[in-house]
Parts: C-alpha cells; structure tokens; sequence
C-alpha cells in the first residue's frame, strides 16, 4: 500500500472495526469501482495495487455513511487521494459519484450498516466528495500552471542559446497541453492562444486572437473576471483564479477555471499576463446536480426542507415596504391506515401522486411545493395580497388531492386537511410562521377530515399553550409533579363506599393544580399516555397493596380509567403483569374502565387484551356506555361485569316531576341496556340526593360525585372508609 492509503486509513480502533476486513462485497464493489475510472487517466499503478486502494476508501466511506455525525472533511479527503493518484479526468468524478450514489447504499444495507437518513447523509457525501476532487483539482491545476510559468520565465530570460531552448520548452508545453494557455496583452487582448483553446471554446485558434478575453465569458462573470486581471496588471496580486461560463455559439454552456499570471521584462516591469483555462464543465454539471439532490426530496422530488427554508429567507425579505407572504401546510388524513394495510410501497405511489398533484397547482399559483416528511406537505406563496388570496389556492389542491389515484389494482380516495397562514412579512420569520401553521393545521384536524383553517392569532396561542403543556409533561413526571387523587364511589343500596375512583392530577409548579381534562387528550395525542397511564397503574398498586397490609379485606376495590390507546398498545400486557408483580397486588382489586371502542378491532372482533386481562383476574368496566347504540349487542360477548354512565342529561336529573322527559328518556334507554346485559350500573358526574335517588329508582347501583363524597388522597382511605359506615349506621 503507498504512502497515501497508510495515512487514508486512520488509526481508530472502534472506527476499523466498523466494516468486517475484507469483507467479499466491499472487495467486489472496489474492483467495480476500479472498472469504471481505468481508462479515464493514467494511472501509475497495477491492477492489484489499484483494487486494495479502492477497497480501502469504500470502507472508509461506508463508516461515513453509517456514522453518528457526519465527517465532510474525511470525504474530501478521500476524493483528493483519487486526484493524487492521477485519477484526474472529470469523466472519473462523474463514473465514481453514479458509483457511490447507485450501489453504495445497497451495500451499507448488506453490511448492517445503516444510518436514520441514508438518503440525505448518501447526498452529503457526494456533494463533499464532489467538492474534496474539485479542491484538489483546482491544487493541482495550480501546480500546471507554476510549470507552464516556470516554462515562460525560462523562454524570455537568459542568453541567447537558453533562450532559444527554453523557447522550445516553452512551445512545447504550450502546444502539447490539454489546458488551454492564452498569452494576453496588459490591455486585455489576446495576442496567442494553443490549440487546446480553440476545443474548449468550439472554435478556431485564430478566431481567438484579437479578442478581448471578457468575452470569452458571459456577462455576469465578465466583472469579476476583469477586477482580478485588474489585480494583477496593478500588481496587486500575483495570480489568481476564478470560475466563469461562456455560452459558445451552438448555445452550449462551458464553464472555465481561469488562472492568471503576471510576466515581467527585463527591467521587472509586467510585459503580459499568461491565462489558463481548464474546462470545468462536468464539475459544474455534477455541482448542480448534487445541490439539486442535497436540496430535493428524494422519493417525491419536491423541494426539501433545505430548500423550502432557503426559499422562505427570500420571501421573508421585508423589500419591498408591505410585502406579505402566504403558506399552507397540509397533512393527508388516514394515511398511516394505507400504509399498514396495503404496504409501504403502495403508500409511496399515493404520496408521489399526490406531491404531482401538488406541484402542477403550485405551478399555477407561482408558488413553492415541499415535502416536510411522512405525508406532509407545504406551499409557500410570495407576494401575496391578503388572505383571500389563499382561499382558491388550498380548495383546488384540497381538490386535487381528493381525486382519486389508481395504484395497481387499487383505486385510492384521498384527502388531507390544512392550516393556512397569511401575514405580513415584517415581524415574522421563517420558524415562526412554519410554527403557526403547524398549529393551524392542527386545528384543521381538530375539526374533521378533509377541513382548512385560516390562521387566527387568539385560537393559535390557546393551541399552542397546549403544546407547551404537552411538552413539559415527560420533565413533569420525572420531576414527580403528578399525584393520585381518589374519588369515593358509594352504593345507593346502603350508602356505604364500596370502591374508589383513581384519577391523576398534575401540580403544575406555573399553572398550579390541573385536573384531567387539562391534560389527558393532549397525552393520548402526543403518545404520553403510555407512559402517563403506567405511572398511574404504579401508583395505585403501591396505594392499594399499603391499603392491604393496614385494612385487610376492608381495603376498598380500586377503579382506574384506561385510554383506548393505552389499552390497545402491544406492551399493555406485559407492563400490567410486570407492575402487579412488582407491588405484590393481585388483579382482583381492579377494575380497569375501558373506551367502549376500544374492546374491539377493526372488525369488530374482541381485542386479545380482554381476555388476557381478564385472565389475572381484574375486573372490566365499560366507560362513556350508550354512546353508540348500534355497538351494545356486541359487548355481549365480553367478560365485562360493570358500565359507567355520564353526561349533562344525568347531571339534569332531579326528583320528579321538574326533571325534562328526554334526560329521563336518555337515563332510562342506556340504564335499561344495561340491565338486559347483566351489568351492574356506576353514574358519574352526581352531585345532589336528588338525583342519586332518581338514578336508584332507575337501576342505577352506585355514583361518584360530590354526593358520593369529596375526593381524598391515598393517605386518608381509612378515614373515608370509617366515615362512610359511621354515616351509614
């Protein structure tokens, strides 16, 4: 191995130890690389050599493709070695990145080593490779040019006799190079040129001489061109280099690197500037492809996120006075249901179907469509004129996404929802208005599927002091900001308490002390609920087995309410036979109040859960019973033994004849339903004795509410317990 593979290789253990030494397939795909660049430079290495050469940087590239972060500056390094190794030609650059960007992944994938985003890291590493061979191309043309400099310095100094052979040098250099060499007067007119000239500008040498070179470039670069042979006449510097294009005639687009250099006479004085010009072309054309990657979505081809916050800084400028700006951010509605049932495959068509969809009308509006990730999507609109410009915008695409899109042998119907934000541009910046309309889109979903919101600043600080809330809560419960508060449940057949109703509370160190409504529905909306409902089953096993060990079979029945989400999560079981065993509790003293939904799947089968749950022993509870009559007939089937009613017409009740005839309807219809599947009866929300003997003529067994008693800690059970037999007796 030369001395440029030795200190390419590193000296980290951990990092060696990444990629299994040589592995076959890494073999395989350096000797497929080596395949590709032979024939496009001289290479002063045999075969053999060349493969353990190319064997080695792949492993170094798959480590950068799988690391934690990623290192640009090892990539650039691994390009300059292909350059210091003749690999040179631009022909080499373009083979090995299609090389890199078609195969490289696939064989990370093999080898088990997979970073979170292979695709963007794939397009870091290109555009860095890309970058590392052009910095090294770029030394070594300076190192051409310090010969071909040499080379005229030795021509025009000296006697006679050197003269004339440094001449001969001198020619020969300048009419054997592949760089194209113009020798070119201090007035900027070119005096002779070699014929590599003429290629690189589609053209004749002679065409050439006379010419100003400003016009050997387009008019946006000629300026920059000009201020550094500006330089350079005045001495200011001693060279320079610069990239600039030229359209040539046949319309075709050739992009130069120029580097410059000041000749003196005799006397010292500058005599005439040496100019050489390497065609760069490939390189650019890469460049832009590699930035349009770095910057696009990779599955839909809409802007990314680089891209779209590029975009967003332009939009946002506050020139001109008044300028406003709209965006609509949109999330499809069910996608994840497409997903899990027909595949991912299927569920990345409907997403290129429908960022299509979304392009052809951001098309029409002048505006931006982006990809956020996952089945959201943005248009970003410059320029606006108000909010109701927006309006037609977000139907036609809301319209759009709605049609339908056959994939294979499925038609599929989406729709999406939107949240729509139109301001103007001073006082606003980019994160802020993304943020705004996350939250309005979440709004929009709040109201149903297939709904747009327009942005509305009072509704939007309520939403997101929600998400504020929501994202304290894991600090919260590991800083032990909630507590178990206990609501007696008492029997209406002797008023005695025969079971305690758990519910978490949250001692908020800002907001103070918030009850569930503030709290639950964001948990099951941002995936806390698991986590907040195992901290709740913890707690009352640990209340419950204290309980045991002080009051014996006194010690009272525990009611805890389950999310729907929480009872359907795969770990459910496993957690709940994991907490009984830790507290030394037994099932029995639980009764887990279950959504009614909840208990069944898809199609309406009983979930496993019931049954498992069962099985330790604990009791089940329907919760929010009666909300969906057509629903009943099935809880036949379940081993639930009580149902839990609630609701204002309950909370309307009184003795009779003052209480409204549909509330007594309502009560009687869902405590009947009841009755005919064998459950006993528990109502909430029970606040007076007439209603809670309203509710007993009725059928109803027990109640909770400020009539059942005021909620107590875990601390005070006893005494709630000795007060309930004392005011019974």
């Amino acid at each position: 191995m030369n001395d440029t593979s030795s200190e390419a290789r590193g000296s980290d253990p951990e990092e060696s130890a990444a990629v299994p030494e040589r592995d076959s397939r890494v073999a395989e795909f350096a000797r497929g690389w080596a395949r590709v660049v032979l024939g496009t430079s001289y290479v002063p290495m045999g075969r053999p050599e060349l493969w353990d050469f190319l064997e080695e940087r792949t492993e170094r590239l798959l480590r950068t493709l799988a690391a934690d972060s990623f290192d640009a500056g090892s990539v650039n390094e691994l390009a300059a070695d292909l350059v210091r190794v003749h690999l040179v030609d631009p022909l080499a650059l373009r083979r090995t990145l299609e090389l890199l960007g078609s195969r490289l992944p696939g064989l990370a994938r093999e080898l088990g080593l997979v970073h979170g985003d292979t695709a963007e890291r794939l397009n870091e590493l290109l555009a860095s490779f890309g970058e590392g061979f052009a910095a090294a191309a770029k030394r070594r043309v300076l190192a051409d040019q310090d010969l071909v400099q040499r080379a005229v310095r030795d021509a025009r100094d000296g006697a006679e006799e050197a003269l004339r052979a440094s001449e001969a040098r001198f020619r020969a250099v300048f009419d054997s190079s592949a760089l194209g060499i113009a020798i070119v007067g201090l007035d900027g007119l070119i005096q002779d040129v070699n014929d590599s000239m003429g290629v690189i500008f589609r053209t004749t040498g002679s065409e050439l001489l006379g010419r100003d070179v400003l016009e050997l470039c387009d008019a946006e670069y000629g300026d920059a061109l000009r201020e550094k042979e500006d330089e350079l006449v005045a001495e200011v510097s001693e060279q320079f280099m610069v990239d600039v294009r030229y359209t040539a005639p046949d319309e075709t687009l050739v992009w130069t690197q120029v580097s410059g250099a000041l000749v003196r006479d005799g006397n010292g004085a500058p005599e005439y500037q040496v100019l050489l010009y390497a065609e760069v072309t490939e390189r650019h054309l890469l460049y832009e492809r590699l930035t349009l990657q770095a910057s696009t979505d990779p599955l839909t081809g809409l802007a990314n996120r680089t891209r779209l916050g590029n975009r967003m800084e332009e939009a946002l400028s506050p020139v001109p006075t008044g300028r406003r700006v709209g965006i609509c951010y949109f999330d499809l509605d069910g996608f994840k249901t497409i997903n899990d049932s027909l595949g991912h495959p299927i569920g990345d068509e409907l997403l290129l179907a429908v960022a299509r969809r979304m392009e052809a009308v951001a098309e029409r509006w002048g505006a931006l469509a982006a990809r956020m990730g996952g089945d959201e999507f943005v248009l970003l609109v410059p320029d606006t004129a108000g909010p109701p410009d927006m309006v037609p915008l977000v139907e036609r695409t809301l319209e759009e996404v709605r049609r339908p899109v056959r994939i294979g042998n499925h038609e599929l119907k989406a729709s999406a929802s939107a949240g729509v934000v139109e301001q103007p541009v001073a006082g606003t910046d980019a994160e802020r208005l993304l943020r705004e309309a996350d939250i309005t889109l979440y709004r929009a979903k709040e109201e149903g599927k297939a709904q747009w919101v327009l942005y509305d600043a009072e509704r939007n600080s309520a939403a997101r002091r929600r998400f504020e809330l929501s994202a304290t809560m894991p600090a919260a419960l590991d800083n032990n900001e909630f507590f178990v508060e206990y609501h007696p449940v008492r029997s209406l057949d002797d008023d005695h308490v025969v079971a305690v109703h758990a519910e978490p509370r949250w001692d908020h160190p800002d907001l103070g002390e918030l009850a569930p409504e503030r709290f639950v529905e964001l948990a099951e909306n941002t995936g806390m609920i698991t986590r907040l409902s195992d901290w709740l089953l913890r707690q009352v096993c640990d209340h419950a087995r204290g309980w045991l060990r002080g009051l014996g079979e006194r010690a009272p029945v525990v009611a805890v309410d389950l999310s729907g989400r929480y009872f359907r999560d795969p770990d459910l079981v496993n957690d709940f036979r994991s907490i009984l065993a830790d507290s030394g509790v037994t099932a029995d003293r639980l009764r887990l109040g279950v959504p009614e939904d909840a208990l069944f799947d898809e199609v309406g089968d009983p979930v496993d859960t019931v049954d498992i749950v069962r099985e330790f022993g604990a009791g089940l509870a329907v919760r929010d019973f009666g909300t969906r009559y057509t629903d009943i007939r099935r809880l036949r089937e379940l081993p639930v033994t009580s149902v839990h009613i609630a609701g204002d017409y309950l909370a309307r009740i009184a003795e009779w004849p003052e209480s409204d005839p549909l509330d007594e309807h309502l009560a009687d219809s869902v405590i009947n339903a009841a009755r005919l599947l064998g459950m006993s009866v528990v109502a909430g929300g029970v606040d007076t004795r007439g209603q809670a003997e309203r509710l007993r003529e009725k059928g109803v067994h027990a109640v909770r509410g400020r009539h059942a008693g005021e909620p107590f800690s875990a601390g005070e059970v006893e005494q709630v317990l000795a007060d309930s037999l004392e005011g019974s007796g």
